[in-house]
């Protein structure tokens, strides 16, 4: 009982020693004592003192150029379709051809480029190949070449002076027709350009053109079959350039042509 009584005893004092340690107050010379905080700064703060973090400012970017997008970026433009251009032309009826003369559509052959050599010889000298030009003439004057008419399929060869008319140059929208759907109100120089476009000139076999004459596609088209939805998509073409209307029988045989080539695309 006595031993008992002695281990009880001795546990109680080693109990209150403990506690006695752990909450005994710090010598005055540990409460001043500097604290050394763990990280990058080596410096030391009072105890007391309340550690606050830096805080750098965010610097503001400045704006660099813009990079120009790469072809494979840029966004893909559909190419237009004559059938789609045809839907948009105006249809109206075909109005008087009083007051047509070729002089309201300027000069034959002007040099609307200003490149020193006519219309005539520039479409001469793009749709024939072999081209020879008259020596003297900065190379102006188409002498001889061979044409491969779109109109006829057939092969001709050009040569300048009296067999100079086998090949003409077409007005793919004639001028009267123009004249008469839409032309009438269109100013001088806009007249001018029409007679002379590139858009609106083929070279092409002779009597073919003159057989032609002034027709439209609703009573006229190429004999080969096969160049006819260019030559509808070229008439669309210009008339939706030079704001001219077509008719409803145009229309309808344009409609009709482009029906078995519904990817024509439109050219420029």
């Amino acid at each position: 009982m006595r031993v008992l009584q002695r281990v009880a005893i001795g546990t109680g004092a080693a109990t209150a020693l403990m506690l006695a340690g752990t909450f005994a107050p710090l010598p005055a010379s540990a409460e001043t004592a500097p604290m050394r905080l763990i990280g990058p700064s080596t410096s030391t703060v009072s105890a007391a003192a309340t550690v606050r973090p830096q805080i750098r400012p965010t610097p503001t970017p400045r704006p660099g150029p813009t990079a120009s997008p790469t072809p494979s970026a840029l966004p893909t433009q559909p190419a237009r379709l004559a059938r789609a251009a045809l839907a948009q032309l105006p249809v109206k009826g075909r109005a008087p051809k009083t007051g047509y003369d070729r002089t309201q559509f300027g000069p034959a052959w002007s040099d609307i480029d200003r490149n020193g050599c006519d219309q005539r010889n520039d479409i001469l000298r793009r749709d024939l190949v072999g081209v020879v030009a008259v020596r003297g003439t900065h190379d102006c004057v188409i002498r001889s070449g061979i044409l491969y008419d779109r109109y006829t399929g057939r092969t001709i060869t050009f040569q300048r002076g009296a067999r100079s008319a086998e090949v003409q140059i077409d007005h793919v929208v004639a001028l009267s027709d123009a004249w008469q759907k839409g032309a009438q109100q269109l100013g001088e120089l806009q007249r001018v350009s029409l007679a002379n476009d590139p858009l609106n000139l083929l070279a092409t076999d002779g009597p073919t053109n003159q057989g032609k004459g002034d027709s439209d596609a609703a009573s006229w088209l190429p004999p080969n079959k096969i160049v006819r939805c260019g030559y509808v998509a070229r008439q669309i073409a210009v008339k939706q350039r030079y704001h001219l209307w077509i008719t409803e029988g145009e229309r309808y045989a344009m409609d009709q042509v482009l029906a078995s080539c519904p990817a024509e695309p439109l050219p420029s």
